[in-house]
């Protein structure tokens, strides 16, 4: 701060001189003390130097004014203006706005920042009330503040601590504000709480403001309907009750406010709704009765706004002494009735009764609850009732009831007893165990009684009761309940009663059956006096009832009951009332029928003739017919003739059917026996007749003769010389020595039981005859391979001399003959391969008579000899990346010469194991199917199999042939199509790819070198080791080597490999800008340079200062740039010669060090990595006259 002081000396010489006025003006220039410039607004006596007057000089001019003499201005002139210390002061400070309670009010802060850059302060404000200190309002920290109530009567403190952006803090200042004023009171929010119901309490609330609240006052006012104007009800409070004048009408509330010193504000009110009339409501609930099972208790309370007699009261029950709503169980629904019986499922819980106040029209209020003092107490079993409801008279039920307290009933015990007499012990009535009895005969006259025994769940059991009947039990008066006629009103049926009488035992009660005719004349039936009545043809066309006079054992009658008439009755359909046979029931005899009709007018009546077989089914045999002859078919079944009465409307009846007894049969006879013409293997059949029943087996003998008997001497045939038997069957077939001889069958007929008739004797008419000559099954056997021989039976006659044929058939099914294969043998040649071989046989009987050619089924496709492997051998080694060769070696046989000729491919498979328990399993191979087989990665540990098949031209595939390796060890380790992947520049990633063979890889190494273009040597970076390399440019001009040493998870190493790339190029960008510097030949960088030039590490960034690098073609140097107090500075100045370098930082890309000698280096910093290239490649570029290899030339820069 500048403060400027113009001491003016008084000359003495008036005292009445006119006051003096001083004005003043801030100037500012060099130190040349010339070029003063004035500084805008600086008119005070204090002026506060900016961050620009910084190293300048201050001037400050005083006017005077005297009257309305002005005086030439006075100055003065500072000294340099230094920099400040940083630490900000506040010049002034002021609280704007008015000091009254809800006012803004805002403290201004004028600060002076001594050099720093101007931040954000900190504001606070403090309340201090009189002759107290100041206390912090909490919350208040803006230079904004609302004044409140609570600083009335307070003054208020704004305080401000100024602060730099660097973060300095100047000392706070404080500025005291007058006491803050209340505000003139008023309220606002006006509103009325509670509901508008009579009988319910409102209140008025507001916001008052306006200092401290005196005693406001409150009014309420009732709305007029009538008028529409209010009167007041209330005063002074801000509460008030509903009565029933305010029923119907809306209530105004006014709020007057006053504040403490007793000013009034102005009123604000507010209106309620229409006050609606109040709900019942019950009071003083209380439950009253004793509190134990089966006890009666009441709920009673005394009810306003309606009446007790239509509340309503619920009641529940609850396991807790306390009333919670949410756990209440019901007992009952809500009723009138205030009294309840406590159930047996409330013992051990606490009784809660639930009052709803109700009006007669039927508005409810709000239920009140009551729990009762104690939970519910059990009783002992026992019964509080016992009673009989039922009338003692036979049949009727009786049912007993009681009432059951003392905890849960369990099975009580019931009996009932039947009484001789009032006063004896009764015999228990057995089968009956509950609580019903139904009076049967054995109780009529006598007393009936009831015992029951109570049973708790637990067991325990309660006292006997015993209930006596009042009365004995009487018989029931006779007396039918219904009567009705069950049956079809039609002529023949039977119509039967159905009643239900009641009274006693049942004795004989009379029955009359009744006929009304169709002119409504009404006449008892003649002799029809039982249950049951079948209507005749006099009934036709009337009506049919019944009536029935009950009449009890005792012969105690009671009324007669008619039924309801049936009818009219119509006729029945006809009948046939009587069927039967007619005739013997013999085979060959004829039977008829004779049967009887009823039914109204016969008509054209139906007859059906039926065999019935053993099994029951029916076999017809004709319609209408009036006899049936009696046939074989017959014998040992049954004959049902089924018999359908027609009336002549057509009506037709129910058929009615017989059925005979079993059909004998008659005496077996002969009828009739011839032999037809016979021929050699031509099965003879003898035409005969049968007769007599069902044919059994017969004697058959058959005789070969010479000559032909006849007469007698064939009826003796048995005993004649020239004869032989030849067969005992029914049929013979004849042989080849039967041809050209007679042949005679003698015939015993015999009946199925074994009754014999008369012998039959009949002779054939020619000799046999010879049969054509035919062959069969004409095959074909292979006797070796390439030998078939053909087969054939002959037959018809005997055989000559048989031709013999052999026949080849092509895929095409072409069949031809092959010449000279004439005999039964057959030698196959080349000429029948694929071909299938038939033989033909053509008979040839001995009489020259010549049969009809027969072939062979064709026989297989005849094939040679299948070639085969007879073993397999593997070449190559089981090492992975080997290939391993199946070799086949074929078999050194005769046989086998089909290699040659036939062999078509060979196939392969190859399978790799899977390890399964003891036992290899192998899986195939997917793709590899040729003889070779190159070991994999995957195989290693496993066993590999080679399976070899082999397809003849035919199509054939001969037995697999395999061979199984030793388990496959992993290979030398051996890394192919080594490269390297990057862009080729200086600021690339670069990447060592290959791929890796010889077992799983473990930690293979990788090193990276450099190799300068044209040399043999290589410079091992240090450090690199990795597959991947980030270049640098150091790397300039270098090609680029990886060394590759591949290594096996288990150490084992393989040989090394390396890989190079082409010369790395300079970044283009990074390029044009170091093209254009060493054009320029001179340059400068800003740079930071640590300023602990003797640690070796990297610092910190608040270690560095600034740098200025210059750099031109014959040295570089580092400059400490001037400051306002110093002149610049040269750290590090040196030319390009030995041992001059400039080293990079791998690990911080920012970072480069320049040596000049072991004495002279310096540390620098820049702020990317493109700058540090390009600083280091410029250098190295002006330096390239001291390298063996020319960076310009690297660079691709003409010299």
């Amino acid at each position: 701060m500048c403060r400027c002081h113009f001491t003016i000396i008084h000359d003495g010489a008036a005292s009445t001189d006119p006051p003096l006025f001083l004005k003043y003006q801030w100037f500012c220039g060099d130190i040349s003390l010339s070029n003063f410039i004035p500084i805008p607004d600086a008119t005070d006596e204090v002026y506060w130097p900016k961050h620009n007057d910084i190293g300048k000089v201050l001037k400050v001019e005083c006017s005077l004014t005297l009257g309305e003499m002005v005086y030439p201005p006075i100055f003065a002139i500072s000294s340099r203006i230094s920099r400040g210390n940083g630490i900000p002061k506040v010049v002034n400070l002021e609280v704007h706005g008015e000091l009254v309670e809800g006012s803004i009010i805002r403290g201004c802060a004028k600060v002076a920042w001594c050099g720093g850059i101007p931040g954000k302060g900190v504001a606070s404000w403090l309340r201090r009330k009189w002759n107290s200190s100041p206390v912090v309002i909490v919350g208040a920290e803006d230079e904004v503040y609302q004044l409140t109530i609570d600083d009335v009567d307070s003054s208020v403190v704004f305080m401000y601590t100024p602060v730099t952006e660097e973060g300095a803090k100047g000392e706070p200042q404080y500025k005291y504000t007058d006491f803050v004023k209340a505000a003139p009171p008023s309220v606002s929010n006006v509103k009325i709480l509670g509901d508008a119901v009579e009988g319910s309490t409102i209140k008025g609330v507001g916001d008052y403001f306006g200092g401290r609240e005196g005693p406001s006052k409150f009014e309420w006012l009732r709305e007029n309907g009538d008028s529409g104007g209010f009167l007041l009800v209330s005063a002074g409070t801000s509460e008030y009750t509903l009565t029933k004048e305010d029923v119907g009408c809306c209530l105004a509330f006014v709020y007057i406010p006053i504040n403490f010193e007793g000013q009034e504000g102005k009123s604000m009110s507010a209106m309620s709704p229409v006050v609606k009339q109040a709900p019942p409501k019950v009071t003083n609930i209380k439950i009253v009765g004793d509190l134990r099972e089966n006890s009666k208790i009441t709920a009673t309370g005394i009810v306003t706004g309606g009446t007790e007699g239509s509340s309503r009261v619920q009641w529940y029950k609850t396991c807790s002494s306390t009333l919670e709503e949410n756990s209440l169980e019901a007992l009952s629904t809500s009723k009138i009735a205030k009294a309840f019986r406590i159930p047996l499922g409330a013992v051990g819980y606490y009784i809660v009764a639930k009052f709803t106040p109700m009006t007669p029209d039927g508005d409810s209020g709000e239920p009140a609850f009551v729990i009762s003092d104690k939970a519910v107490e059990t009783l002992p079993p026992s019964l509080n009732f016992l009673s009989i409801i039922g009338e003692y008279s036979e049949d009727q039920i009786l049912t007993a009831s009681y009432g059951y307290v003392g905890g849960h009933e369990g099975k009580s015990v019931y009996s009932w007893y039947i009484h001789e007499v009032e006063g004896d012990s009764g015999s228990l009535i057995p089968g009956v165990s509950g609580l019903q009895y139904r009076i049967t005969k054995e109780a009529i006259g006598k007393f009936i009684s009831f015992q029951c025994t109570p049973v708790r769940d637990d067991g325990v059991v309660g006292d006997l009761r015993i209930l006596m009947g009042q009365e004995r039990v009487r018989p029931g008066s006779p007396r039918l309940l219904s009567l009705h006629i069950v049956g079809n009103a039609v002529e023949g049926t039977i119509l039967r009663i159905e009643k239900k009488y009641w009274g006693g035992e049942e004795g004989d009660s009379v029955y009359r059956w009744l006929r009304t005719s169709s002119d409504g004349t009404k006449k008892e039936i003649v002799g029809a006096t039982t249950a049951s009545y079948m209507p005749s043809i006099d009934d036709i066309g009337s009506f049919i009832s019944v009536s029935c006079e009950p009449v009890r054992s005792d012969w105690a009658r009671g009324p007669m009951v008619l039924s309801e008439k049936i009818g009219p009755i119509i006729p029945g359909s006809p009948t046939c009332h009587s069927l039967e046979f007619l005739g013997s029931m013999i085979e060959g005899q004829r039977l008829n029928f004779n049967a009887v009709y009823t039914g109204g007018e016969q008509g054209d009546c139906t007859h059906e003739w039926f065999r019935i077989k053993d099994n029951g089914l029916q076999d017809k045999i004709s319609s209408n017919a009036d006899f049936l002859d009696l046939t074989l078919e017959d014998v040992g079944v049954c004959i049902e003739i089924i018999y359908t009465p027609v009336r002549k409307d057509g009506i037709r009846g129910s058929p009615k059917s017989i059925v005979s007894d079993l059909i004998s049969p008659a005496d077996p006879k002969g009828m009739e026996l011839v032999i037809p013409d016979c021929c050699e293997d031509r099965e003879l059949i003898p035409l005969r007749k049968y007769f007599g029943g069902h044919e059994g087996v017969g004697e058959y003998i058959w005789y070969q003769t010479k000559h032909k008997l006849e007469g007698s001497e064939l009826l003796d045939i048995s005993n004649a010389s020239d004869v032989v038997i030849c067969g005992t069957e029914l049929t013979y077939k004849p042989l080849l020595k039967d041809v050209g001889d007679y042949l005679a069958l003698y015939w015993v007929p015999t009946r199925a039981d074994g009754k014999c008739g008369e012998p039959l004797i009949a002779i054939c008419s020619t000799p046999v005859s010879p049969a054509p000559p035919v062959v069969s099954n004409v095959c074909v056997k292979e006797l070796s391979s390439g030998i078939y021989s053909g087969e054939g039976e002959y037959f018809g006659g005997h055989e000559g001399e048989s031709l013999f044929s052999w026949y080849r058939e092509n895929n095409e099914g072409t069949i031809e003959l092959i010449i000279g294969g004439n005999s039964k043998i057959y030698e196959v040649t080349d000429s029948d391969y694929n071909c299938h071989l038939l033989f033909g046989y053509t008979p040839v009987r001995s009489d020259s008579v010549v049969g009809e050619l027969v072939l062979s089924d064709p026989t297989n496709i005849v094939l040679p000899e299948l070639p085969y492997v007879e073993m397999l051998a593997l070449t190559g080694n089981t090492v992975e990346g080997d290939i391993l060769t199946a070799v086949e070696v074929i078999p050194n046989s005769e046989t086998q010469h089909v290699w040659s000729k036939y062999k078509k491919d060979i196939r392969y498979q190859w399978f790799c194991s899977s390890e399964v328990a003891d036992n290899l399993s192998y899986d195939p191979l997917p793709n590899q199917s040729s003889c070779s087989y190159k070991v994999q990665l995957e195989d290693i540990g496993h066993h590999l199999k080679c399976e070899c098949i082999v397809t003849d031209v035919f199509g054939r595939s001969g037995e697999a042939v395999c061979i199984e390796t030793t388990p496959i060890l992993p290979g030398i380790p051996r890394i192919h199509k080594l490269e390297i992947e990057g862009m080729g520049f200086h600021t690339n990633l670069y990447a060592v790819r290959g791929i890796y063979s010889g077992g799983k890889e473990g930690k293979s190494r990788v090193q990276w070198l450099r190799s300068m273009v044209g040399s043999p040597d290589l410079i091992s970076i240090p450090g690199e080791t990795g597959r991947m390399y980030e270049a640098n440019v150091d790397d300039v001009g270098y090609r680029l080597v990886a060394i590759y040493t591949p290594v096996r998870e288990d150490g084992v190493e393989g040989q090394s490999i390396s890989v190079s790339t082409e010369p790395i190029a300079v970044e283009p960008d990074v390029l044009k800008e170091v093209k254009q510097n060493l054009e320029l030949g001179s340059v400068k960088f800003e740079v930071l340079c640590d300023k602990d030039q003797t640690s070796k590490k990297i610092s910190s960034v608040g270690t560095y200062e600034r740098r200025i690098l210059e750099i031109n073609r014959k040295r570089v140097k580092v400059v400490k740039p001037a400051t306002k107090t110093s002149f610049p500075t040269t750290e590090i100045r040196g030319s390009y010669a030995p041992p001059f370098h400039v080293e990079l930082f791998r690990n911080d890309q920012h970072r480069l060090r320049i040596v000049v000698d072991s004495e002279r280096e310096a540390d620098l910093m820049v702020h990317s990595r493109h700058i540090r290239d390009v600083i280091v490649l410029v250098i190295r570029g002006l330096a390239q006259r001291f390298n063996s290899t020319s960076l310009n030339s690297l660079l691709k820069i003409e010299a």
